[in-house]
């Protein structure tokens, strides 16, 4: 039976059943976890992607929390990776979408991401 979460999309005709599918089994990398990279992850999540791999060298600041959606003041004062703020809140939202990170800088050098 599938997963009742995402019995919505199933029903738009447009995916379906087989999109859904194939949303589960996609890998995607996403490079920055700030204002539009948090934005995107949580709507990649929360569509059921099977795994989102979160790239990024930065840590959340207070003058982040303003534009950035998946931070609070918490993440702030702790100084915590975005990578790992960013997991930690999709983690709360649930759902089985399995959540890579990599607290890294990524540019032309990079061979791959593991």
């Amino acid at each position: 039976m599938a997963d009742p979460r995402f019995d919505r999309q199933v029903r738009f005709a447009e995916l379906g059943s087989e999109g859904q599918a194939r949303l589960q089994e996609a890998r995607v990398l996403l490079v920055g976890c700030g204002a539009l990279g948090g934005f995107l992850a949580q709507h990649l999540a929360r569509a059921g992607v099977g795994t989102l791999v979160l790239v990024d060298r930065d840590v959340v600041e207070l003058s982040n929390l303003p534009r950035q959606v998946l931070f609070d003041e918490r993440h702030a004062r702790e100084g915590t990776p975005k990578v790992l703020a960013c997991a930690e809140t999709l983690a709360r939202a649930g759902g089985p979408t399995r959540l890579d990170r990599k607290s890294t800088r990524l540019n032309s050098r990079h061979d791959q991401i593991s």
